[in-house]
């Protein structure tokens, strides 16, 4: 008995084995799939087509690799996208969907190095030649542009991230021209309407017209099952930013530059102030914008009297290329003590092999970014969350983080108790990663492999003559009735 793979796309049926060419049973206009390395006769014109590619009934060439029409549109703009979406797109251009790349370019230039270094070429991109810094202009421009990128490339589902302007105007031009839409880290809630803003209510706003649920957790899932997200829509896989941080840090043990990296983004002296014995490195990172003005300065404030205070600290703070936080964050250290001074780098934004390398060499961290919650404990990493709430509570229940806000005196008290407890600190860095094994990508690939893809169906037949004779039958079949051929006997 030999092995032959009839694949099913709407009613078409296409055989597939080897190098054989085999007549497509057709029942009605639909699209051939065919995943051999081989070629097949579709009904419509005789074309010819190979392996990972398609025919519609127009004859128009559909690629299930990178490529041509994509059944996935990845929309991404921002810097934790990117990051988080990285993994998603090459889990899909190892699946059997065809991917794209729409780049909305809400972080025009942090985006292009992070492209670049997960092997990423956007296909699409938008020029938002923004007049205005007000979210309702921002949303209104990424609304407009997206829209006329979906009306061309009609992908099959549309996939966002998270919460930013990008992904809510996203979902929302894919809602207008009902695409299925595919939400990755679906379900996070801080509870509170304008903590963070805008966006608690952007993740909560697409969860409305979300088609898959992609949650990290199950508490993320339990959220979207009290709003009413029917079970079979959510889908617990993991954050994929520990599939990103783990593949990161593998790069970053196998790149000879990652020194001279460190050089051009403002930390080469970085490794000679952690040879001095027992000196401990603190990432801090703030750019939330509940934190802007006084939130940032209180943190600031915090830093300043720990560096001043405490000789065996040294920070990296990687400042947000934002005007107003980097107002707040340099005035806040004017003025600073030259001892203290020596152990602070005030640096640009950090490519993500730099941000892995300071991470990886913390002694603790200090953000608000949710990212860096989670890709903190992923390398075993204490946080302290320098905001009031936190959708990631999986964090705190780990034992992983400490939520301690922006209070200047708590930021300090909290930094003191590690300092004096060493048990306590081994406890954080100890902790369970909540977010999930590093495979969420492929379990998400998987998902939608198995929604979108031709279900595969194996059958056996008999060796060649029976299977001409059982060829011949079904041709005939395909004009004289609509029940299949019954398989001749051995």
């Amino acid at each position: 008995m030999s092995q032959i793979r009839l694949h099913v796309v709407g009613k078409q049926l296409v055989y597939a084995q080897h190098s054989e060419v085999w007549h497509s049973l057709c029942t009605g206009a639909a699209r051939i799939r065919v995943t051999e390395e081989l070629c097949c006769r579709p009904r419509t014109n005789g074309q010819r087509v190979r392996a990972g590619e398609g025919i519609g009934g127009t004859g128009t060439v559909w690629r299930t690799t990178n490529g041509g029409n994509a059944v996935a549109l990845i929309c991404m703009g921002t810097r934790p996208e990117i990051i988080k979406m990285a993994p998603v797109y090459r889990a899909l251009k190892n699946s059997r969907l065809g991917v794209a790349i729409l780049h909305t370019g809400q972080h025009e230039e942090m985006a292009w190095p992070l492209y670049e270094f997960f092997g990423m070429r956007p296909d699409h991109c938008v020029n938002l030649n923004r007049s205005s810094s007000a979210l309702s202009h921002l949303s209104a421009r990424l609304l407009e542009e997206v829209a006329g990128v979906l009306e061309v490339v009609k992908p099959k589902v549309v996939l966002v991230h998270g919460d930013t302007s990008s992904t809510l105007s996203a979902a929302l031009a894919a809602f207008y021209q009902q695409i299925p839409i595919g939400h990755v880290e679906a379900g996070l809630r801080s509870g509170s309407m304008y903590d963070p803003f805008p966006e608690e209510m952007n993740r909560a706003l697409v969860g409305r017209v979300a088609q898959w649920h992609f949650a990290p957790t199950a508490q993320a899932a339990e959220n979207l099952r009290r709003e009413g997200v029917p079970r079979e829509r959510i889908h617990i896989v993991g954050n994929t930013i520990v599939d990103a941080a783990l593949w990161g840090c593998e790069q970053l043990e196998r790149r000879a530059e990652s020194a001279a990296e460190l050089i051009d983004s403002g930390l080469g002296h970085v490794p000679t102030l952690l040879q001095k014995r027992d000196r401990k490195l603190i990432l801090v990172t703030a750019h939330r914008r509940e934190n802007w003005g006084g939130g940032i300065a209180g943190i600031a404030q915090a830093v300043r009297r720990l560096l001043e205070e405490r000789e065996e600290l040294c920070v990296v703070w990687p400042v947000h290329a934002n005007r107003i936080v980097r107002d707040t964050v340099y005035v806040g250290f004017q003025g600073m003590e030259d001892s203290a001074a020596k152990r602070l780098v005030l640096c640009e934004p950090l490519n993500y092999t730099a941000l892995l390398w300071v991470l990886r060499h913390a002694w603790i961290t200090m953000t608000d970014s949710g990212g860096i919650q989670e890709e903190a404990i992923a390398v075993k990493v204490p946080v302290l969350v320098l905001r009031e709430t936190t959708e990631r509570p999986e964090l705190l229940a780990a034992g992983g983080g400490v939520l301690v806000g922006t209070d200047p005196r708590a930021i300090v008290e909290r930094v003191r108790w590690l300092l004096e407890d060493e048990a306590a600190h081994r406890r954080m860095r100890s902790a369970k990663n909540p977010f999930g094994d590093g495979h969420a990508a492929e379990y998400i690939a998987r998902i939608l492999e198995q929604a979108l893809v031709p279900q595969d169906i194996s059958l056996s037949l008999p060796q060649r003559p029976c299977l001409e004779e059982w060829t011949a039958r079904a041709a005939a079949w395909k004009f004289a009735s609509s029940s299949p051929p019954r398989l001749p006997a051995n």
